[in-house]
């Protein structure tokens, strides 16, 4: 500390002296004499100028000569390494100023420079945690994997810098498509750092990709823990994550195991609408039918949807049209004022031949929301209460081109799917289908479900004569034009 402040008053005394010769110059105008015992000598400007140059030389020289003196004292009483620190200052120097002009050169986008600079601050440094960083992320910038991977496979020797090694060969994996890797090197990284935020997310999405449901619920149980995730969407993400459990389950056909899942998941998010429709058919493959039935109602107060429709029609898959309107009405009157209640009714009423009661419980659907499905309902209630083909073909040309309807749409992408799934098959987004009108009009059906998907089973037989029409036929000719078969 004192030879530092000795050096710094020294370097003052140097800066001070040249002004002031500088000064005196000036006002002389002409050079100095300097006398010197018996002798006297005369320089002109240029002279001392170059006089005064060799002289902080010199100065430069006696400083460096008595830092090695001091280094070689410290040396003789016993400080093995005084002599390699002094020579080795400078190439710390060097190695520093190397590694700052780097990091700056990253800081602004210029990838080439700052890996020429880590890779000079790499040579006079044994800073590795630092300059081997600075190469990796360099060489990334640059586009050169080979360089950056071979960079962080060195970090992965020491052990401050492994979580950091894993991390940039895990995001390179990814980048390259070769996911299967990047999950064990996410899972080696979680094993590190926990409470990770990012790594809890890649490695998250990366189980729910390789469908390791099992996995993904640790993960996301260690994001509630740190404080990641608020409760109410973790207990909305377990959800899917249980009901996906409980679909793996089912395909290897454990049944015991499948339903316990199934109605876990619908315990945990009664809203999320596979979990509610695999739970309630869990609890009438056990013969439950009071308990499937109380299931679907809670998630049609949520969100009515004809797959919660198509299972509370399981639950007694035998009866007539009459009786299937009577025991839906429970159903119904979960929601009422909900569309889907309203074209679930008119459908059944249709089943049971009630056209007058279907165009009450449509009401003014057809024209004030007109979608696929009312208004190929219009065309069936029309065609049963005896309308002209030419009104009828005139609902069913309206329906062609009218939007589909709510559909399974991405809330981050807004892709169109054909079924829930718990990731987005075109962005890979989490949980992020949800039950709606999409934004644009899809030009076919997402969901592939026929326009009257609730009428399961035929009012029972009766004859018929030549000119006696079947009042489903209009729902049959509707799914002729759209390329389907007709619904049973």
């Amino acid at each position: 500390m004192i030879w530092s402040l000795v050096k710094v008053l020294l370097f003052i005394a140097a800066i001070a002296g040249l002004t002031y010769g500088a000064g005196f110059l000036v006002d002389t105008g002409g050079g100095i004499r300097i006398s010197l015992a018996a002798m006297e000598f005369t320089l002109g400007p240029l002279q001392t100028v170059i006089g005064i140059l060799v002289l902080m030389l010199l100065l430069w020289l006696l400083l460096k000569l008595v830092g090695f003196m001091v280094a070689t004292l410290r040396f003789l009483n016993g400080d093995e390494t005084a002599i390699s620190r002094y020579f080795d200052r400078n190439r710390e120097r060097k190695g520093l100023k190397a590694l700052s002009e780097g990091m700056m050169a990253m800081a602004s986008g210029e990838g080439r420079v700052a890996l020429a600079r880590a890779q000079k601050a790499d040579k006079y440094l044994d800073r590795p945690e630092l300059t081997t960083l600075l190469i990796a992320q360099a060489a990334e910038m640059t586009g050169d994997s080979a360089r950056a991977g071979e960079a962080y496979r060195r970090l992965l020797e020491e052990p401050q810098t492994r979580f950091v090694a894993i991390r940039g060969l895990m995001k390179q994996k990814i980048a390259s498509g070769d996911t299967d890797t990047a999950l064990k090197l996410a899972e080696k990284a979680f094993a590190l750092k926990p409470k990770h935020s990012e790594i809890q997310d890649i490695l998250l999405g990366l189980q729910a990709d390789h469908a390791d449901w099992k996995g993904a619920r640790v993960t996301l149980g260690a994001k509630l823990k740190s404080g990641a995730l608020p409760r109410d969407v973790y207990r909305r993400r377990d959800a899917v994550l249980a009901l996906q459990e409980a679909r793996v389950v089912m395909d290897d056909e454990s049944s015991i195991e499948a339903r316990e899942a199934a109605i876990e998941a619908n315990r945990l998010s009664p809203d999320l609408i596979p979990a509610a429709a695999m739970a309630a058919r869990s609890y009438i493959a056990k013969r439950e039918s009071r308990s499937a039935a109380r299931v679907l109602k809670k998630a049609w107060a949520a969100q009515p949807h004809p797959d919660l429709a198509a299972a509370f029609a399981e639950i007694a898959s035998q009866e007539t049209p009459a009786e299937r309107i009577k025991r839906f009405r429970a159903l119904i009157a979960a929601n009422p004022g909900h569309d889907e209640s309203r074209l679930l009714l008119a459908e059944l009423h249709i089943a049971a031949e009630d056209f007058p009661e279907a165009r009450r419980a449509l009401g003014d659907l057809a024209t004030t929301r007109p979608n696929t499905r009312s208004l190929a309902i219009m065309a069936a209630i029309e065609r049963g209460e005896g309308a002209s083909d030419t009104v009828v073909r005139g609902w069913l040309a309206r329906a062609l081109s009218a939007p589909r309807g709510p559909q399974w749409c991405c809330d981050k992408c807004q892709a169109i799917h054909a079924h829930w799934t718990p990731v987005c098959d075109n962005c890979h987004g989490f949980d992020t289908l949800s039950w709606r009108e999409p934004q644009e009009s899809a030009a076919g059906s997402a969901t592939g479900t026929e326009l009257l998907p609730l009428i399961v089973g035929h009012p029972p037989a009766r004859e018929e004569s030549e000119n006696d029409a079947d009042p489903l036929d209009a729902a049959g000719e509707a799914d002729t034009i759209e390329g389907r078969p007709a619904s049973g």
